[in-house]
């Protein structure tokens, strides 16, 4: 297990050097005693700078045998605090259980070393306290591990919390755009074709209605250019480079989908209240249904406003969709709608489809 608080171990052994130089320096002098002391000391801090490719055993035992040799050269006694980091290591190399185990043996072993040479220890108070707050320190820094590993975990649980939300959002955005390349590229795309086509045919027959045919498909392009760009400035759902009317805006688009073969009517009531562009991509996706693929003849938009809702609906007279399931474009008009917090009703049969789209103001 990583130590997340490394920086623990660095300041005990800078506190135990400057105690041991500063009581060699007052006491008996600095001399080869204390340059082992301090030599060892450096050993240990090397130790915690490098990331070792030997077994996490052998690593604590060998800081565990430098705890005592840095002891044995001590002369202040300052060093014993060194030996609170076994438990606290053992708790990141071996876990939890192990850190406690490692805790109670070295409150133990320090009892018994009282015992051993310290004749009446338990009843000398500098001893006792000794030994309180040597377990003291063993729980303090038993809490210390408990609680930076807890933060590092839920750092770590964060971060792949943030790095769903990052995916996520990604593909929401990369489905948005697939959306909205679909309902505008591909309803302009569709008008153009379905134009260019009726300009080939007619071209030398009705040469008027051929060139207008033209006309009506460049609009199209033209109009697929600007709702690109908007699209381009704006990069955020549903979002709308400027107002625009939606009733104005339909009937310009009825105007450049209309043509002989077809006739398309278009009923406008209520007062509108914003722009709702859901709507215009919804009459755009059963437009362009009912003007490719059902060889309608007649189709009927109709808006409604009231205070509480918008309303639309597309009728045609045509085929139906004979028995096909729902294409990617009305599963994300359903999509688009529902987090606009609106409803969507699609009624179809061989006589004909109605498509009614209700969004909350």
């Amino acid at each position: 297990m990583p130590r997340p608080v490394p920086w623990i171990s660095a300041l005990l052994y800078g506190v135990v050097l400057a105690g041991g130089l500063y009581h060699a320096a007052i006491g008996p002098g600095l001399g080869a005693r204390t340059a082992a002391f301090t030599v060892l000391l450096c050993i240990l801090a090397a130790l915690d700078g490098r990331v070792w490719r030997i077994p996490a055993g052998a690593v604590f035992a060998l800081r565990a045998a430098l705890f005592c040799a840095v002891a044995a050269f001590d002369a202040s006694g300052l060093s014993r605090v060194l030996f609170v980091l076994i438990p606290f290591l053992g708790f990141f190399a071996f876990g939890p259980t192990a850190g406690i185990a490692l805790g109670a043996g070295c409150v133990i072993l320090l009892a018994g070393a009282f015992t051993l040479w310290v004749p009446g220890w338990e009843v000398r108070a500098e001893y006792i306290s000794d030994l309180l707050m040597f377990g003291l320190g063993v729980a303090l820094a038993l809490v210390t591990a408990a609680v930076a590993v807890r933060e590092q975990q839920a750092r770590d649980r964060l971060e792949g919390t943030l790095a769903q939300v990052a995916l996520l959002s990604a593909t929401r955005e990369r489905n948005r755009l697939a959306h909205e390349i679909h309902d505008s590229l591909g309803h302009h795309l569709t008008a153009i074709g379905i134009q260019l086509e009726k300009a080939e045919a007619f071209a030398t027959l009705d040469p008027t209605g051929s060139a207008q045919a033209v006309s009506h498909a460049r609009w199209s392009a033209n109009r697929a250019l600007e709702e690109v760009r908007a699209s381009v400035r704006t990069l955020g759902p549903e979002a709308e480079s400027e107002p625009f009317g939606l009733a104005r805006t339909l009937a310009d688009l009825v105007h450049h989908l209309e043509d002989g073969d077809r006739r398309i009517s278009l009923d406008v009531s209520g007062t509108e209240r914003r722009s709702l562009l859901v709507l215009y991509r919804a009459a755009q996706e059963g437009l362009t249904n009912a003007c490719r693929h059902s060889g309608a003849t007649e189709i009927g938009v109709t808006v409604h406003y009231d205070d509480q809702k918008a309303r639309l609906c597309v009728t045609d007279n045509g085929s139906g969709l004979d028995g096909a399931g729902e294409g990617f474009g009305l599963t994300g008009l359903r999509e688009r709608v529902r987090l606009a917090g609106g409803t969507v009703d699609l009624c179809s049969s061989n006589r004909g489809t109605t498509l009614r789209v209700e969004v909350p103001w």
